[in-house]
């Protein structure tokens, strides 16, 4: 165990946030903490960094042992350039790399005792600077920063002038660099794009260190943690496993908790209707009965009603009307800033009933795209015509569509005329806006208070063609959850942009990936989009897929996405052009993937990993028992008991013999290709 908090408590005034916490973390572990907003998440990694001390309990830290923690907001004040910012952080083994350096001119010139100081310290500098990976901290960091995102071009900016979230990039640098023993992340995926948390995600799961991550990022959580940690109202509950094993571990919880809770319901209701009855008898043994009964239902620790994830909001999307089957038709279109071309000759369909998601990198031009759709920024080229009887309703994360000046009661009335102030009022209620709270300026809301506004305009728009830009910034998870349910029973069409990875697998029925100028389209959801990336982005752009170090490597078609509108992935895991698509439907079957040999080939993946996992539990097993052994030769009742040692040192050959036979196993089951 590296980390233990026991007992944690903490208030706000007269609000309790923690209550009681407590939780390990093992070394190597990592987990996470997770609630709803307000939940006393960043309080709790706050103390335990000790920037906030708690009002009841202890964190306790194995002796030694180091701590790194990035906030969620970085005010960093540097002079430095984002290059000499974070490989500041390796100032040891730069002062270790100048003194050695130092040694080696000394030494020419120097004899006797001299010299043998010198040489000892060299020697000893050398091997500490080869430990400490002294010969490639220049490219460490290298890499941690083109993997967050930082290209070489903006390495010589000054971190003055970086924005909030490029600041919180570089802090995030530093702290993977320092190496603690422990590292506390409060939102490291707030900034980053794909490419980023995927490389995020690969490098905090090779991480030796253990691992506390505050995030609302499903899809990472699912990846990286292997404990979950819920905060509920002041309180933990502690969970084995990834993000979706706790995900349905607590709704089976909450439904045992809330039989629990209807059964002791029913119970203190009978038998207040049983003391009513006795009561009535108005009998000395009936009253005393009577008493007896209640004085045993006030000992009963009543059970608080489980909080259910519907009770934060309540979100129904529905169309007032049916469009036509064709919703939106794009030609052509292509936009530039400057000598910056963001995408040219796109052609896109979209149809009534789909669920597309836009996704890509930072800056590629995925928000410009819906702008443009919603005549909010002109096109360069091209035409974009909207279907029959097509209503849309637009969410913008910039909430461009708010008033600022106005209430929140006004935003809605004002849009909404006919709606009575009881109406409005219950509307707000149901994405939290209650008593006084819908007189707030929209101008004073925090960015998910203004995401519920705009939400709760979008449910009373009735529209069916919903454009959404971000929908699940600044929600908590469980908004987000309540968010995916309303999307995936809405009957009309939607098209949104999203780095959520794990809300697009939840309700994308088709990605659009804005790759090299162009589009190409997949026929699935995100679990989907990853099987295929790789492979489709080197046939249709002729580069291969970013890979989690952000290096890119040139394909057989080269060029091709110069003058190719959008490519459509089709599900049997061909290509061919999309609807519309001018130049896309050149490619002969040799572009077309065997999908036999490859179903066959993930069959065999399979049966390898199923191979390796049996192999792995078997050694467990064994290793498990040899320890166990060995811990029983040390006891004197054994090691005297010349029947029952022989007895454990011929176990204890057998096991080491197996596992000899299921290394060999492992070793060639993992070199397997």
């Amino acid at each position: 165990m590296i980390l233990s908090c026991s007992s944690i408590h903490k208030t706000f005034g007269s609000d309790t946030i923690l209550e009681n916490v407590s939780f390990h973390i093992e070394e190597h572990e990592k987990a996470a903490i997770v609630g709803i907003n307000g939940a006393g998440k960043s309080t709790l990694l706050k103390i335990i960094i000790g920037e906030l001390p708690a009002d009841g309990g202890e964190v306790v830290i194995s002796k030694g042992k180091t701590i790194g923690y990035l906030a969620q907001h970085q005010d960093l004040e540097s002079s430095r350039t984002i290059y000499q910012e974070v490989l500041e952080i390796k100032r040891p083994i730069i002062q270790m790399e100048e003194r050695i350096r130092q040694l080696e001119l000394s030494m020419k010139d120097a004899q006797g005792d001299q010299l043998e100081a010198m040489l000892s310290e060299y020697s000893r500098l050398n091997h500490q600077f080869e430990l400490e990976n002294g010969y490639a901290y220049k490219s460490e960091v290298i890499g941690v920063l083109k993997g967050l995102g930082f290209t070489e071009d903006e390495f010589h900016k000054k971190v003055t002038t970086l924005s909030g979230g490029q600041k919180t990039r570089v802090s995030l640098g530093r702290l993977l660099l320092s190496n603690p023993d422990i590292i506390l992340l409060d939102e490291p995926t707030n900034h980053l794009d794909m490419e980023s948390i995927a490389w995020l995600e690969n490098y905090l799961l090779n991480y030796n260190g253990s691992v506390i991550i505050v995030a609302h990022d499903r899809y990472f959580l699912n990846r990286v943690v292997k404990k979950v940690i819920e905060l509920d109202r002041g309180h933990a509950q502690v969970y084995v496993g990834n993000y979706d094993a706790y995900s349905q571990k607590r709704a089976m919880l909450r439904q045992a908790q809330m039989k629990a809770y209807l059964n002791q319901q029913q119970e203190i209701k009978h038998q207040q209707e049983v003391i009513t009855k006795l009561k009535s008898f108005n009998r000395e043994k009936s009253i005393k009965r009577a008493e007896s009964r209640e004085k045993m239902l006030a000992k009963i620790q009543v059970l608080d009603k489980p909080t259910e994830v519907n009770d934060a909001m309540s979100i129904t999307l529905e169309p007032r009307i049916e469009s036509g089957n064709d919703v939106l038709t794009i030609r052509n279109l292509g936009k530039s800033f400057g000598a910056l071309s963001l995408f040219q000759h796109v052609d896109m369909d979209i149809k009534r009933g789909e669920r597309v998601a836009v996704i890509g990198n930072n800056g590629t031009g995925k928000s410009t795209l819906l702008k443009i759709i919603m005549d909010m920024l002109p096109a360069d080229t091209g035409e974009i015509r909207p279907g029959s009887k097509v209503h849309v309703g637009y969410y913008d994360q910039e909430q461009q569509v708010l008033h600022m000046e106005k209430t929140v009661f006004d935003e809605i009335q004002d849009e909404y005329p006919d709606m009575d102030n009881t109406r409005v009022r219950n509307v707000l209620a149901a994405f939290l806006f209650t008593g006084d709270d819908v007189f707030k300026r929209i101008s004073d809301l925090s960015g998910g208070e203004r995401g519920r506004v705009s939400l709760a305009k979008l449910m009373l728009s009735e529209a069916n063609f919903l454009i959404l830009d971000e929908p699940t910034n600044h929600l908590d998870i469980t908004s987000k959850e309540i968010l995916e349910d309303a999307i995936n029973h809405y009957t009309g069409t939607v098209l949104y942009v999203s780095h959520d990875r794990y809300f697009i697998n939840k309700t994308a029925t088709r990605i659009l990936e804005l790759t090299g100028q162009t589009f190409i389209n997949y026929l699935g959801n995100y679990d989907y989009y990853l099987e295929k990336k790789d492979e489709l982005t080197r046939v249709y752009t002729g580069q291969e897929a970013v890979s989690g170090m952000g290096t890119k490597t040139a394909g057989p078609l080269a060029g091709l996405t110069a003058s190719s509108s959008a490519f459509q992935v089709a599900s049997d895991g061909t290509g061919a052009a999309a609807a519309g698509g001018a130049g896309a439907g050149s490619l002969d079957t040799t572009g077309k993937l065997d999908w036999k040999a490859q179903k066959e080939e993930q069959a065999r993946l399979r049966k390898r990993q199923n191979d390796l996992k049996k192999t792995e539990d078997s050694i467990h097993k064994l290793e498990t028992r040899s320890a166990e052994i060995d811990e029983l030769l040390t006891q004197e009742e054994v090691y005297t008991n010349v029947a029952r040692l022989m007895e454990l040192n011929r176990e204890k050959e057998g096991i080491d013999q197996q596992l000899e036979e299921l290394y060999v196993i492992w070793e060639e089951l993992a070199e397997e290709e």
